[in-house]
């Protein structure tokens, strides 16, 4: 999950994308607010314009791409019952379920829509990489001893972490920190800094609250492979000091991608 140097990161991309607009061929205006013109999609950083990068994996409005694919046709019950871990023991198994997964993707009608089918299966089998991963095979609901650690950034005083509150990792991509917490609650309609436990306890919440994270900061850099996604959810493991879990990632990716009958595509390590 997204540590305080991703955030100061995602800033600088944010930022970036701003400068941008000064350069030729970039369609880019003031934030959307409903300004944008009838052919033009706003991107998730809040500009109008066309083409990919606005109408793509960032489009948060206007004439988003979307190539109709059902998700729940490559989603299959033999799939997801496939992603358990075969321990005896596996909370997992009762908490997480596809129907869960499905309903989420209510509120994210782009999640694995763009771009062609391969694409679409691609992102399929990547978010659920990495959800294996973060959740040891769907079995984890919470961090291990999460609750001993301080997730706490007290700089990020719009996000003012409650009392007796922890913002450890929790769900499939396991949402951790105040600064993920507090926008998340706010945009699924629930109470993420005064009742962060609620992604543990609802299992809806639990897969809003992973697909929030991978739309919101993960999707867009599918198209630079899979290994940039690895660094958009946890830079820290691409420093070289934690190998085997780049590799567990790419493992599960791999498989997936096999499962779902798609090429792995180029970049696979970060």
């Amino acid at each position: 999950m997204v540590t305080l140097n991703m955030k100061n990161s995602l800033v600088a991309v944010i930022l970036a994308n701003i400068l941008a607009g000064t350069m030729p061929g970039m369609m880019v205006k003031a934030q959307c607010d409903n300004r944008c013109a009838a052919n033009e999609c706003c991107s998730t950083f809040g500009y109008c314009g066309t083409g990919p990068e606005f109408c793509g994996a960032n489009c948060v409005g206007g004439p988003c791409s979307n190539n109709g694919i059902s998700i729940a046709d490559i989603v299959t019950p033999e799939f997801f019952n496939g992603l358990w871990n075969q321990g005896a023991t596996c909370p997992g198994k009762n908490f997480y379920s596809r129907g869960a997964f499905l309903d989420a993707l209510n509120s994210f009608t782009r999640f694995a829509r763009t771009g062609s089918v391969e694409e679409s299966r691609r992102e399929i089998a990547a978010f659920f990489a990495h959800a294996s991963h973060e959740t040891e095979g769907f079995c984890h609901i919470e961090e291990t001893d999460g609750a001993n650690k301080d997730y706490c950034n007290e700089t990020m005083t719009q996000y003012p972490c409650a009392p007796g509150k922890g913002y450890y990792g929790r769900g499939p991509l396991q949402l951790s920190w105040n600064y993920n917490y507090g926008p998340a609650g706010s945009d699924l309609q629930f109470d993420g800094l005064g009742a962060p436990e609620t992604v543990a306890h609802d299992p809806l919440i639990a897969f809003k609250a992973a697909l929030w994270f991978w739309t919101k900061y993960v999707a867009a850099a599918m198209s630079q492979g899979f290994g940039a996604t690895i660094r958009a959810i946890n830079p820290i493991e691409c420093n070289g000091a934690e190998r085997d879990k780049v590799q567990s990632r790419i493992d599960y990716f791999t498989r997936y991608c096999n499962q779902l009958n798609v090429a792995p595509g180029v970049s696979l390590t970060c």
